[in-house]
């Protein structure tokens, strides 16, 4: 399995080499990605793959079933990161389809550690079960239920004080909720998009 993997990775570095000679020299010189990207650990769903960019475009935090908890230094540090020193300004929570994270949060606990990880997801299906309840059937539910998880990390992305900060100090970071169908491969945009405008406007009303 592991020669596979280096003979893969050959493969893919001649084919890119071949396709642009400068390829690496040029990343290799810095980073300079246009988006933070929070999204699942799902093998299906790498961020650049699926947003068409190439390395060095997109900078990437993942978890199980793209989960944004107010105490997760890792998910904090890379969002300080990306925000303060890479200068990125769109900021990108995105969720799947048929997510296996969101499926275990809707089932039995077995008191793992994933059931802790997935408490606010259990959280957000106790606060809408009516209207959940309203959906015809269990997958139809779960993959509603995806996208509040989405719209939730955004807020939370917004209540943190990495961007409370950047926005006091004027930087035009926007926070973006987005959805990945896993069945045509298509993203799709939540409308629940917070920028400094919006949250003034929220606290002014």
């Amino acid at each position: 399995m592991l020669s596979d993997l280096f003979a893969r990775n050959r493969a893919w570095s001649e084919s890119r080499k071949a396709e642009e000679p400068g390829y690496f020299a040029r990343l290799a010189t810095r980073q300079s990605p246009e988006f933070f990207w929070v999204g699942c650990s799902d093998s299906r769903v790498p961020a650049n793959v699926v947003a068409g960019l190439d390395p060095g475009e997109v900078f990437v935090h993942r978890n199980v079933a793209n989960v944004v908890h107010s105490s997760d230094m890792n998910l904090l540090s890379a969002l300080e990161f990306a925000v303060e020193s890479l200068g990125i300004r769109e900021v990108i929570v995105c969720g799947h389809y048929g997510c296996g994270g969101v499926r275990a949060a809707t089932e039995e606990m077995l008191g793992s550690l994933t059931d802790h990880w997935l408490e606010p997801i259990r959280r957000l299906a106790r606060a809408y079960a009516i209207d959940l309840a309203q959906l015809p059937d269990t997958e139809a539910r779960r993959d509603r239920l995806a996208e509040l998880n989405v719209i939730e990390g955004v807020r939370r992305i917004a209540e943190t004080p990495i961007l409370q900060r950047a926005w006091g100090a004027d930087l035009p970071v926007k926070v973006h909720g987005l959805i990945y169908g896993l069945k045509d491969g298509r993203l799709t945009d939540l409308d629940c998009t917070i920028t400094r405008a919006s949250v003034c406007d929220r606290k002014d009303a």
